[in-house]
């Protein structure tokens, strides 16, 4: 059975993601992917988690830019969802993407490593 929350939360996925392809206005905003929505269970809050290609002050930038369009895309979610309550958005980096990498680079040390070994 699906919760409200995860079918409201992918809506907010999808606006917010058409915005991005619209361009939102602030040059701030780089290449970035939202990578998923977290709905609190009362639909007040959503945390919408994003990565960014590019360095660290691209990441900084890129969160800046979208917390600073908080607003509109508050806006914008509200006119389309047409909900009593239009929930609150919170911007976060997702670390999932790093954290993977890292392991996967850990990985291939091991391999190497073993390789080496049995030469």
């Amino acid at each position: 059975m699906v919760k409200r929350s995860d079918k409201v939360g992918e809506q907010i996925h999808k606006i917010i993601s058409e915005l991005l392809i619209k361009g939102l206005k602030d040059p701030r905003i780089g290449f970035l992917t939202i990578t998923g929505v977290k709905m609190t269970p009362d639909l007040r809050q959503a945390t919408v988690y994003f990565t960014v290609h590019g360095s660290d002050e691209d990441k900084k930038n890129s969160e800046a830019g979208l917390n600073s369009a908080k607003g509109y895309i508050r806006k914008e979610i509200g006119q389309a969802l047409k909900m009593r309550f239009v929930p609150e958005v919170l911007f976060k980096y997702d670390t999932s993407l790093d954290y993977g990498q890292h392991i996967e680079s850990i990985l291939k040390e091991i391999g190497a490593t073993d390789d080496g070994e049995q030469s």
